[in-house]
C-alpha cells in the first residue's frame, strides 16, 4: 500500500470513465429512447472535495449523455470528453492540453476500452467489479464497486495520500 500512497500523492489530474465507474455500468433507456443514469451522491462531494485541494478532474467516456454533461457540470468538471473512440489518444491529448505528466494522472476504469488510459497512468485503478484484464492491470482496486462509492474511494485515497 505504501506503493499506491506514493503514486497517489503525485496525482494532479484524475481521469474518470463513466458507465461501470461514475455509475454501475447498467443502461436504462426508455421506449422513447431516453437515456438515464444513476450517480452516488458520495462520489459527488468526493469530487468536489478533491477538485478543492487541487486535483483537476476530466471524464473520458465512450458514449454520450446528456446527463453526464448535466452531472459534471454541477461538479464543477469542466474536462468532459465523450464519445470517444480512443481513450488512449484523448487521454494523450488531455495530459498535454493540461501540463500533467503521466506520474501526475490517475485513471479509474472498469471494462477493457479502459485498459490503454490505465496502462499509460502513473496511478492505475480500477473498480472493485471491474473485468479482470484491469484487475490485473491496476496500482490499486476500490473496495467499492462502480456507482456504488467506487469514485468516492479513489478521492478518500488521493486526500489521504496528500496529507500523509
Amino acid at each position: 500500500m505504501d506503493a499506491v500512497i506514493e503514486r497517489a500523492r503525485r496525482i494532479r489530474l484524475l481521469v474518470l470513465d463513466v458507465d461501470g465507474v461514475l455509475t454501475d455500468g447498467r443502461l436504462f433507456i426508455s421506449p422513447s429512447g431516453e437515456e438515464f443514469k444513476v450517480f452516488h451522491v458520495r462520489d459527488g462531494s468526493g469530487l468536489v472535495a478533491v477538485q478543492r485541494a487541487g486535483v483537476t478532474v476530466a471524464i473520458i467516456s465512450g458514449r454520450d449523455s446528456e446527463a453526464v454533461t448535466r452531472r459534471a457540470a454541477e461538479l464543477g468538471i469542466r474536462h468532459v470528453r465523450q464519445g470517444v473512440a480512443d481513450k488512449d489518444r484523448e487521454l494523450q491529448a488531455l495530459m498535454h492540453e493540461l501540463g500533467a505528466s503521466p506520474d501526475q494522472t490517475a485513471c479509474v476504469g472498469d471494462d477493457t476500452p479502459d485498459l490503454p488510459m490505465l496502462r499509460a497512468a502513473g496511478l492505475a485503478i480500477a473498480v472493485a467489479d471491474a473485468h479482470p484484464a484491469l484487475l490485473a492491470a491496476a496500482h490499486w482496486v476500490t473496495p467499492s464497486s462502480g456507482g456504488r462509492g467506487a469514485v468516492r474511494d479513489v478521492c478518500d485515497l488521493l486526500l489521504s495520500a496528500a496529507s500523509a
